[in-house]
């Protein structure tokens, strides 16, 4: 009996020692379970943090790279500005000398022009002035100078006949060599020496009224080493001839720089014929063609090389220039 008693006593205990190692293992299990909670816990909060910081790094990156992109966009519309204020300057620039140089070619032009009528108002007064002093030729004199004259145009006719098939040929040889500029050139040529043609046939000369046939001569100049006399209405016919060899001259030079052609003035067909603007009187055609030849070779040059040395061009016509015209005839007055 007493045995019993000890043993439930002996169990009891037992009972309560285990059920008190129970209780206090399972406190340490909780408390183990609370601190893993807070560790997670921790862990998520720390890794909430770092994703935080990630994301404000990244909006200030953003916002950085933004100003930046802002930044160089401005520095590129200013740059873009200060290009465009400059070309509008240098714009502007450039019309002002525009301007300033056509008010100076204007003012050139105007003086050029003005002292071209001065000149001419002074030649027309010597003109007046030598008409009237003119010596009359005698009237022998005057039957023989019209006797020469009409020979001469009978000669020039039969000239410009037999020019057509030279000009032709010549023609014909500027297509094979594709000097287009030229041949069309060549082409309004010939054409003016067809209308020449067609005047000198059709004209009906009143030789007993023409001064040039009563008027004596005023001028001698040297050609070949031989010195001529000539009156002032021959004198004009050649300082015209100088005219018209300077202008076909300059617009050949040019039509074979247009062609990239070699620079030839004798290969022209205008330089050989040399009788555009000649009308077959007053002057005999030698004496022509040798004074458009001077200046056809001088304008050849200056359209050739896209100059005005030997020339000019106003009022839509090429012309020499007075002081070359003057040094190539050099007219010694006989009075």
């Amino acid at each position: 009996m007493k045995i019993n008693i000890l043993d439930r006593m002996v169990m009891a205990l037992v009972i309560s020692t285990l059920s008190l190692a129970g209780t206090s293992i399972a406190a340490d299990g909780q408390r183990e379970s609370q601190e893993e909670q807070k560790r997670d816990q921790q862990e998520k909060q720390q890794e909430q943090k770092q994703r935080q910081q990630q994301k404000t790094q990244q909006q200030q990156q953003e916002r950085v790279q933004r100003q930046s992109d802002q930044d160089q966009k401005q520095q590129q519309q200013r740059v873009q500005q200060e290009k465009k204020q400059d070309l509008r300057q240098q714009q502007q620039q450039q019309k002002q000398q525009e301007q300033q140089q056509e008010r100076v070619q204007r003012k050139s032009d105007q003086d050029q022009k003005q002292q071209q009528q001065r000149v001419q108002q002074q030649q027309k007064r010597e003109q007046n002035q030598e008409e009237k002093q003119e010596r009359r030729l005698s009237q022998q004199q005057q039957k023989q100078l019209i006797s020469q004259q009409q020979q001469r145009v009978k000669q020039y006719r039969q000239h410009l006949e037999q020019q057509e098939s030279l000009a032709k040929e010549h023609a014909a040889l500027l297509q094979r060599q594709k000097r287009m500029a030229h041949y069309r050139y060549q082409e309004e040529y010939f054409e003016h020496l067809r209308q020449q043609q067609i005047r000198l046939r059709n004209e009906r000369f009143d030789y007993d009224r023409d001064p040039y046939f009563y008027a004596a001569p005023i001028y001698r100049y040297n050609r070949g080493g031989r010195y001529y006399q000539i009156n002032r209405y021959g004198a004009n016919v050649l300082r015209q001839a100088l005219h018209s060899g300077y202008a076909q001259g300059f617009r050949a030079g040019k039509a074979d720089r247009d062609d990239r052609w070699r620079g030839n003035y004798k290969d022209s067909y205008a330089y050989r014929d040399a009788n555009y603007g000649y009308s077959g009187y007053y002057v005999s055609r030698s004496d022509y063609n040798y004074y458009f030849r001077e200046g056809f070779r001088r304008g050849y040059e200056d359209g050739y090389n896209s100059r005005y040395r030997y020339g000019r061009f106003a009022d839509g016509n090429y012309s020499m220039l007075d002081n070359i015209l003057s040094q190539i005839l050099n007219f010694q007055s006989l009075r």
